[in-house]
């Protein structure tokens, strides 16, 4: 278990990188409208998401990405609705990138600069693969059966969501590639690089 300054600072993190999804979605995205007052957007805030996954393991990191998109949809009048899907998909994100960067990776353990880059690589290939995947099956069902949008609808958008999802998850594992093998050594060297394992969660 993990005492309660490394909790506590974990959760200052969480709080900030939380704030940078927020604010990467917020204003620096590039909407898309789409029929029906629909969007789509080109954006950043993912690879926050897997940031935050990097540095603090998954769930943590996964809170992060979900809390700060979470918000910047609810205070969106365009992404409002899709809100509950945003929690559900970028905690998703944050899990499975976690999942493999330190509970199979053990970067956290790794002084190894390469192994480190090549695996937060991987990591977040894999978190942002599956959103890919996710985000426009997930919303095909969420805009047809919760929000009761007519099937051909539903399947257009989310065949012109996979286009935008795709290239954000190609932007943002190439941006969090370079964010966190720069950061990580400077967090470390500072002090500020939290432990991420069994032995500290």
């Amino acid at each position: 278990m993990e005492n309660k300054n490394i909790r506590t600072k974990k959760l200052i993190q969480t709080a900030l990188l939380a704030a940078l999804c927020f604010v990467s979605f917020t204003f620096l995205q590039i909407k898309i409208p789409l029929p029906g007052g629909d969007a789509s957007s080109l954006h950043i805030g993912n690879a926050f998401c897997v940031l935050a996954s990097l540095l603090l393991g998954g769930l943590y990191g996964g809170l992060a990405g979900a809390i700060g998109m979470t918000i910047a949809d609810i205070l969106d009048p365009v992404y409002i609705i899709v809100a509950p899907k945003t929690f559900l998909l970028k905690l998703c994100i944050g899990l499975i990138t976690g999942l493999i960067a330190h509970n199979y990776a053990k970067i956290s353990e790794s002084n190894d600069k390469k192994y480190i880059f090549k695996w937060s690589i991987i990591a977040a290939v894999g978190g942002l693969a599956f959103n890919v995947v996710a985000d426009p099956v997930v919303g095909y069902f969420y805009k047809q059966y919760i929000l009761g949008q007519p099937q051909e609808a539903a399947s257009i958008l989310a065949k012109l969501s996979t286009v935008t999802t795709f290239v954000n998850s190609v932007v943002s594992v190439i941006l969090v590639a370079f964010i966190y093998n720069v950061l990580r050594p400077i967090l470390k060297n500072s002090g500020l690089l939290l432990p991420v394992g069994k032995t500290n969660e």
